[in-house]
């Protein structure tokens, strides 16, 4: 088992994010959890919503070693395992995600995609970041997967920030 702490994803109950991050961070636990704004329309009003980007996940940073103290709170089912083990995530996306939403990019939620062009930012908040280039009406957008849990989000970006992954 490593000591060294790394990037993971729990899986948590149905609409138990923000409650599993707020017990995370009452016990100290270095934790992640995406959240973007978005606007809903009812009938007789408009509301601003804070949502969680990949609904049923919490990316905790911990030694394996210590994942029993996130296993046990309520709410947290298990960690995303490949192999019986849990799976590390990338550092390096996490922290182009969590930088990028600190610095106020619109991110939208997006199906998780397989194919496609895989490209790397050289450029802005989100540098070194890979992720899938995409073409949607005259703009250029960036879809970063997480893979471990199969989800996607989508940014609007330059298509002069990005250069192709050989």
């Amino acid at each position: 088992m490593s000591a060294a702490p790394a990037w993971y994803a729990a899986y948590t109950h149905p609409r138990h994010e923000k409650k599993v991050a707020q017990q995370l961070k009452e016990r100290g636990i270095d934790h992640f959890l995406p959240i973007y704004r978005s606007v809903r329309r009812w009938k007789d009003r408009r509301k601003e919503l804070d949502l969680v980007l990949f609904p049923g996940y919490v990316f905790v940073h911990t030694p394996l070693t210590d994942r029993l103290r996130v296993l046990e709170l309520p709410g947290v089912v298990r960690f995303v395992s490949f192999n019986g083990r849990p799976a590390a995530l990338p550092a390096e996306d996490l922290e182009a995600l969590r930088n990028g939403l600190s610095q106020g990019l619109r991110l939208d939620s997006h199906p998780y995609l397989t194919v496609g062009r895989r490209v790397k930012v050289i450029h802005g908040p989100l540098t070194g970041a890979q992720g899938i280039l995409l073409r949607i009406k005259n703009n250029w957008r960036l879809v970063i997967a997480i893979d471990a849990i199969m989800r996607s989000v989508c940014v609007e970006i330059d298509e002069a920030d990005v250069a192709p992954v050989f």
